[in-house]
């Protein structure tokens, strides 16, 4: 209703996988939710929330031209990005136990946080721009001779490598600004409209 268009977030998160190294960025394309309390939509029958109910796709739930947008700058600023990755978000605030870690590894999952959804979820049925720079902090549990996951391991991380975010995101938000998105916005606008069902009365 204020006018905005796009929602930039960057995200604390526990690499799943060898090749994502405590620091490196991860411009993520893909979500598994294992959250269980959050409301993931407006449209939820309460009082003065939107009528109908929304059966947004999410097939592809992030914004892919904004994220075209945040790699093509990360590769320009030399900045190690991974231009691909899933995220598994889960409920917390505990960390996972390491059958746990090993089952998502199994189950594809690239990276794992606490905030993605329904954060990406509401923004699809907004109709606004979403992308993510998610950056590594450790490496969850799964690893062997490698130090768990703790709090202050994690704030460690991200005080050495927060400047990379803040790099990538003071180049791209002027970027964006002077980009057409027009059809963009038109496309998820439509897509926001045609997945409401109504009630028949």
């Amino acid at each position: 209703m204020e006018g905005c268009t796009h929602i930039l977030v960057t995200t604390a998160c526990g690499s799943l996988r060898e090749e994502i190294q405590p620091g490196d960025i991860v411009v993520i394309d893909q979500f598994i939710d294992r959250t269980t309390k959050r409301e993931q939509t407006f449209y939820d029958g309460a009082p003065g929330c939107l009528p109908g109910v929304c059966h947004i796709p999410m097939a592809e739930p992030f914004c892919g031209k904004t994220r075209e947008v945040l790699i093509d700058i990360a590769k320009k600023l030399g900045i190690k990005c991974h231009t691909k990755g899933t995220m598994i978000t889960i409920e917390g605030p505990r960390f996972s136990s390491k059958a746990e870690s090993h089952m998502f590894r199994l189950w594809g999952a690239d990276v794992i946080n606490m905030t993605t959804v329904p954060e990406v979820v509401l923004a699809k049925e907004a109709g606004l721009c979403y992308a993510s720079l998610a950056m590594a902090t450790d490496f969850d549990c799964w690893k062997e001779h490698e130090e768990a996951v703790s709090v202050d391991k994690v704030l460690k991380t991200l005080k050495e490598n927060a400047n990379k975010a803040t790099s990538i995101l003071l180049t791209a938000i002027p970027q964006i600004a002077a980009m057409d998105w027009t059809d963009t916005i038109q496309n998820m606008k439509c897509t926001v409209e045609l997945s409401v069902m109504m009630p028949r009365h």
